[in-house]
């Protein structure tokens, strides 16, 4: 019985015909928008909410229907299977990544590695659908606000639909089209029956703008409206890096206007005030300072952070980013001191230590740089300096075994130890360290 079901079915899939081609059936899909047209120029139809209900899902279903069937990490024997055979396949690169693109009518696929990894949408049925999907949804509950739950579910299904074209932009590169991707999203759940968008959305958005406003600069006008809007609804990545973008925004149109040199820097200066630990601002800050005239004295950033600990002094934070300022104005032995506090207040955080360690390092190297730029006629004179730079070295040491017992297979760290023991390898009990951390190294690196 279970042979002759098993043969019955073989017999079944046989007779199933493979599928040539991506099959979109456009015709059909305009249709049931033409009846929704006549639907609404119908005054007493176009006064009932199930009208727009309908209509709204008409254009979900035709924003929806050419990638329907593909999503992320699919195996390609599977697209095929959903999709049919691509009309052609062909080399891409994408973001400096070669793939295997497999074309079909409406969009074209990314392979690697066996999985689908993005596409890119080359033809749309309607390519306002999605916006006039929203239209529709919100008429419907103005109509009747008793369809909200209806409504909402409608919104959220072109909301992720939205999301999910701005996530694969990202991959593919799309950098424009993925941000009004987002911004569509936001639309949707920004509706009166939606209740609370997202301002995440708008992050993502202007974000990508930022991104590609190095190619475009006529993205970071649109790019820094988004993230403001973003702040201005209470919204803040968890390392606060969105007012690093937002300050490139600005800057990045200082041509157009020199007032966004200042309005870049207040940016800035907000985002340290939160998160005092971000180096992408620090870095930002510091840049403007030192490139831009009448922005301010470096120093003045050092009052502000003053300022901060003073009235918390236990703010781990607020000592590493005054470290990283120091270590920007190359005043290595104040880096050092904030970040003894550092790990005075958190003794086993990795960075603390570990950086420690590199502000020696940093320390060492630019004492050693000075000696190497004198001409000596003393051997004791050249033996006094050479003492005072291997002492500074060696201070490193300790900082960096901390860091590595804290973080045994990070080979940054075995770098500095074995590249600094070397050096004082004439040291008492410090060759045998060398020897050490080198395997350690050669270990992680997995080198033979």
């Amino acid at each position: 019985m279970k042979k002759t079901i098993l043969t019955a079915l073989a017999a079944l899939l046989v007779a199933v015909p493979a599928v040539k081609a991506q099959k979109v059936n456009k015709e059909a899909l305009l249709a049931k928008i033409e009846k929704s047209d006549a639907d609404i120029a119908n005054e007493k139809k176009a006064a009932k909410a199930a009208t727009w209900l309908a209509r709204g899902k008409a254009f979900y279903e035709v924003a929806v229907e050419p990638t329907k069937s593909i999503f992320a990490n699919m195996e390609p024997t599977m697209l095929k299977l959903a999709v049919g055979e691509p009309k052609s396949t062909t080399k891409e690169t994408l973001n400096g990544t070669e793939y295997d693109a497999w074309v079909y009518p409406y969009f074209t696929a990314y392979v690697k590695d066996n999985k689908v990894v993005t596409w890119k949408q080359s033809k749309w049925v309607l390519k306002d659908a999605p916006k006039k999907a929203i239209e529709a949804y919100n008429k419907a509950y103005e109509l009747d606000p008793k369809t909200a739950e209806k409504v909402k579910e409608g919104l959220k299904q072109v909301s992720d639909f939205c999301s999910q074209v701005g996530n694969v932009g990202i991959d593919s590169g799309n950098y424009v089209e993925a941000a009004d991707a987002y911004v569509t999203a936001f639309e949707a759940q920004s509706s009166p029956a939606y209740e609370k968008a997202d301002p995440a959305l708008l992050y993502y958005a202007g974000y990508l703008l930022t991104v590609d406003g190095s190619n475009n600069p006529k993205s970071f006008a649109k790019g820094g409206e988004y993230l403001t809007k973003a702040i201005d609804l209470g919204y803040a990545d968890e390392e606060g890096n969105i007012y690093y973008y937002l300050f490139h925004c600005l800057y990045g149109q200082k041509d157009l206007d020199k007032g966004n040199i200042m309005k870049a820097k207040d940016v800035l200066l907000t985002g340290i005030g939160k998160f005092p630990k971000n180096e992408r601002i620090l870095d930002g800050l510091m840049q403007l300072y030192t490139a831009e005239q009448g922005v301010g004295d470096p120093a003045d950033l050092i009052a502000l952070i003053d300022k901060a600990i003073e009235d918390n002094p236990s703010n781990v934070d607020l000592w590493f980013g005054r470290g990283r300022i120091f270590y920007a104005l190359k005043d290595y032995d104040q880096s050092i001191e904030s970040f003894k506090k550092v790990v005075e207040l958190k003794p086993d955080l990795f960075e603390g230590n570990y950086y420690l360690g590199v502000f020696y390092t940093i320390k060492g190297d630019a004492l050693n740089k000075e000696m190497n730029e004198k001409q000596y006629s003393s051997q004791a004179v050249y033996d006094a300096d050479l003492k005072v730079v291997n002492d500074v070295y060696k201070e490193a040491v300790p900082w960096f075994e901390k860091a590595h017992q804290i973080k045994p297979d990070d080979v940054d760290t075995l770098e500095f130890l074995k590249s600094i023991c070397f050096r004082l390898r004439d040291e008492a009990g410090i060759m045998e360290k060398y020897n050490t951390y080198n395997a350690l190294y050669k270990q992680v690196k997995g080198i033979e």
